[in-house]
């Protein structure tokens, strides 16, 4: 069987070195990053704030290492990253909402640092609504939360969730509850009326405000939502991806020498490109940089040198452990099969 090797071309190493030996430019001055324009900013949402019962005192908190909370001010630069999953649980739980329900409301869950604030993973909490009151379960939000924590220690509660584009008085009360259970929490809203022809996605923080002594009222600014993901999400996400293009909307799941070949097919395309702005460095059209010639001088020091020979004799040695593992599944499953005809009898 004929061996396929990889090879890198000797452009991209010779533009990775020539990149990674040129010196680095001197620092730059320190910039002052100027303010956002104030139309590119949405207005944000001013919601009177109604009475509410004072909060008890929270109990001391546990010994040993916490997880971290969110802090005042918003760390990772006002921005959310959210990951698809929790769209698709929240999508999933307003599908399954209870008949006459406006809205479904539930808990976010993730993880913060210095530099991001993650929304992972949510769970949806009961509640009914009315014009004058709303009711929510929060015996089952905290025993919901308690199992969750048994699952994923590292995960902590970052908001709440509500589908629809508006906020209510109501969104101020359940908001002031979940402001005990998190500091700082985040509130984000999911448009599933596709009112502007797509599910529009939205996420806010609350900061007091008013006259003091007299009403106060809660603000809701804005923040920025970004999404990331897992390698295991980003396969699902293109494979749910592909339903577009279908006509029925539906699509069957890629063997395993489909989803190698179409991974093959993806890396040569990078490898195109990355050829591609290796010779036009080298020629003058595109400026080096350092960074890119690092990172590259270090993909190539990571390609394992494995002569063709040996390379041949892997892929063989693993293609007749695979088909031995056919041959005794099949030997097997027809032997079953023999077994219970023989009991029929």
């Amino acid at each position: 069987m004929a061996a396929t090797t990889a090879t890198v071309p000797q452009a991209v190493v010779a533009a990775a070195a020539a990149a990674a030996a040129a010196p680095l430019p001197p620092p730059a001055s320190p910039a002052v990053a100027s303010p956002p324009a104030p139309a590119q900013v949405p207005a944000p949402t001013v919601v009177p704030l109604p009475a509410v019962t004072p909060a008890p005192a929270p109990a001391p908190a546990p010994a040993g290492p916490q997880p971290t909370a969110l802090s005042a001010p918003f760390p990772g630069g006002r921005a959310v990253r959210l990951h698809p999953v929790v769209v698709a649980s929240i999508v999933d739980s307003f599908e399954r909402r209870n008949e006459g329900a406006a809205r479904v409301i539930g808990t976010l869950l993730g993880m913060v640092d210095k530099h991001s604030v993650e929304v992972t993973n949510c769970f949806s909490v009961p509640h009914n609504e009315s014009e004058d009151e709303v009711a929510v379960d929060m015996e089952f939000a905290k025993n919901m939360y308690e199992l969750h924590k048994k699952v994923s220690p590292s995960e902590i509660i970052l908001g709440w969730y509500a589908t629809g584009h508006d906020i209510t008085e109501h969104s101020v009360l359940i908001h002031e509850y979940y402001s005990r259970e998190a500091h700082n929490p985040i509130h984000l809203t999911v448009d599933s009326s596709l009112q502007n022809g797509r599910m529009s996605i939205k996420a806010y923080v609350s900061t007091a405000m008013g006259v003091p002594g007299k009403t106060m009222g809660v603000m809701f600014t804005p923040l920025t939502v970004k999404y990331a993901y897992y390698d295991t999400e980003r396969i699902g996400v293109d494979l749910v991806m592909k339903t577009c293009f279908s006509p029925n909307r539906v699509i069957s799941l890629s063997s395993d020498l489909q989803q190698v070949g179409t991974a093959s097919a993806r890396i040569q395309d990078t490898l195109s490109t990355v050829l591609q702005y290796a010779e036009d460095v080298l020629s003058g059209k595109v400026a080096a940089d350092n960074t890119v010639g690092r990172f590259l001088m270090d993909l190539i020091t990571q390609v394992p040198k494995i002569s063709p020979e040996d390379f041949e004799t892997m892929l063989n040695s693993n293609i007749n452990d695979l088909l031995m593992v056919t041959y005794l599944a099949n030997l097997t499953q027809s032997q079953i099969a023999l077994n219970e005809k023989i009991l029929n009898l």
